[in-house]
C-alpha cells in the first residue's frame, strides 16, 4: 500500500494511505541499512509503501519514494548524523521574533542557507508585532528590508491580534509548508489560528503515543481548511548545518554568490583574498555585516561544530 507520512513521534510513524486509512507504522529493520546517515530515515511528508500487519491497525514501512526535496539539520546529540525536518515541501515558513524572544540573525541565515541548499523556498514570518516598542519596530523594518532586498518574502503578523493572518492564509493555500522557528516565537498560536482543531489532535496524539516516552522529536502534518498542509515541528534552539562542503557555503547566501562572480580568484573564500568583491561589498555596505558574519560562522562550523541544533 502507498501512503503519506503525516506524523513522527520518534518511535512511530503515522501513515495516511491513498484511500484515507491511518496506520501506525514502524520502519522495517533492513530499511535502516541503506546508508542513510540520519536519526530518522523517514520524515513527515515522505511518500512510502507499507505492509499492514495482521491486526489491520499497524504496518511496516518497507519503501520510500524519491523525495522532491527535503530540509535537514544536524542531529541534536549526534554531530555526524542529520535530522530530516520534513520532506516534499513547497515552502518553509520560518517564524521569527524581534523580541520576546529575540531570534538571532545567525539562526535566520543558517536556516535560509540550508533551505537554499535543498531547494526549499522560504517565507519569513515576523510574529508578535503587537509587543514591539518603537526601537523594535525600527529593527523589524530594517530586517524586512534586508531580506526582501536579498529576495526573500517577508510577512509581519500578530497571532494575538490577528494582524496579517489573512495574508498568511492566502500564501499557504494549496501548498505543503514546513512551519519552523525557535521555541517561544508563537508557532503554536499561529497553528491554532490556521488549523482550529490542531489542539485537539495534538492532545489525542500525546495520549496515544507519547505516554511514558522520552522523545524530543515530534512532527506532524495538519491539513489546512482552505487547502494545503502545515508540517509543524518542535521549536529549535539552533540550526547546525549538515553535509555542506566549506567551498559551497557561499553558494547558499544569494547576495554573496552573486557578488562572488566579480572576485579576482575563482576559489575565493571571501575571508582574506586580494581582489575579493565580497569583502569590498561588505566594506561599502552593499552586503549586510550580519549576513557576512553568519557566512563566516558557517565556515567555522567545519572545525568548531558551533550552533548545533537542539530540540
Amino acid at each position: 500500500m502507498r501512503g503519506l507520512v503525516i506524523r513522527n513521534t520518534g518511535s512511530w510513524y503515522t501513515v495516511k494511505t491513498d484511500d484515507g486509512q491511518l496506520f501506525d507504522c514502524k520502519v522495517k529493520g533492513t530499511f535502516r541499512l541503506k546508508g542513510i546517515r540520519s536519526t530518522n530515515p523517514v520524515a513527515v511528508g515522505d511518500v512510502v509503501t507499507i505492509t499492514p500487519s495482521n491486526d489491520g491497525l499497524t504496518a511496516l514501512i518497507d519503501g520510500i519514494e524519491d523525495r522532491r526535496n527535503y530540509i535537514i539539520r544536524k542531529a541534536s546529540n549526534l554531530s555526524k548524523q542529520s535530522h530530516i525536518i520534513a520532506a516534499n515541501v513547497d515552502m518553509a515558513a520560518l517564524v521569527v521574533t524581534i523580541a520576546h524572544p529575540e531570534t538571532s540573525t545567525t539562526f535566520i541565515d543558517r536556516f535560509l542557507a540550508s533551505a537554499e541548499a535543498y531547494r526549499v523556498p522560504v517565507l519569513i514570518v515576523f510574529n508578535k508585532t503587537d509587543l514591539y516598542d518603537k526601537e523594535e519596530m525600527q529593527q523589524l523594518e530594517l530586517l524586512t528590508t534586508l531580506y526582501n532586498n536579498i529576495g526573500y518574502a517577508c510577512l509581519t503578523c500578530s497571532a494575538e491580534t490577528g494582524k496579517g493572518i489573512d495574508e498568511l492564509q492566502a500564501m499557504l493555500m494549496n501548498k505543503t509548508t514546513l512551519l519552523s522557528g525557535n521555541s517561544g516565537v508563537g508557532k503554536s498560536t499561529l497553528l491554532n489560528l490556521l488549523v482550529p482543531d490542531a489542539d485537539a489532535k495534538t492532545a489525542e496524539i500525546s495520549v496515544a503515543h507519547d505516554s511514558g516516552m522520552h522523545t524530543t522529536t515530534f512532527s506532524q502534518m495538519f491539513f489546512l481548511p482552505q487547502g494545503g498542509a502545515l508540517i509543524d515541528t518542535p521549536g529549535i534552539k539552533g540550526f547546525g548545518t549538515f553535509d555542506m562542503e566549506r567551498e559551497e557555503v557561499s553558494h547558499y547566501f544569494r547576495e554573496i554568490f552573486r557578488t562572488s562572480a566579480e572576485c579576482r580568484f575563482g576559489n575565493c573564500t571571501h575571508t582574506h583574498e586580494p581582489g575579493c568583491a565580497v569583502l569590498q561589498a561588505v566594506e561599502e555596505g552593499r552586503i549586510a555585516l550580519s549576513r557576512f558574519n553568519s557566512y563566516l560562522s558557517m565556515l567555522e562550523d567545519k572545525d568548531a561544530d558551533r550552533y548545533r541544533g537542539a530540540t
